[in-house]
């Protein structure tokens, strides 16, 4: 099980980077400790700082030929990692 799912890659997170802190999505069941591990090993940086969001998953409904359909979208969770000064991290090497 792969705790990182995928990097957020936003304005707003681009804007942060600025300041060291880099977004992830990962495993809802995760906790600070496996993020800070997964973060530090796959890219090999030292962690400094975690912040965890968990998001619920919004109702969402459309009116169809058919009727109305209703729907749920993915809850999520999102981790917020600040990394020590002067390290970086670059999520377009590896295209």
């Amino acid at each position: 099980m792969s705790i990182l799912i995928r990097p957020v890659v936003t304005e707003k997170i681009n804007g942060l980077e600025k300041l060291n802190k880099y977004s992830f999505v990962v495993e809802k069941q995760a906790n600070k400790l496996q993020i800070k591990k997964a973060v530090e090993e796959l890219y090999n940086v030292s962690v400094s700082e975690v912040n965890t969001v968990n998001y619920l998953g919004k109702l969402k409904s459309r009116n169809t030929k058919a009727g109305v359909i209703s729907g749920r979208k993915n809850s999520y969770k999102k981790a917020i990692i600040t990394i020590a000064s002067g390290e970086k991290i670059d999520f377009y090497s590896n295209i």
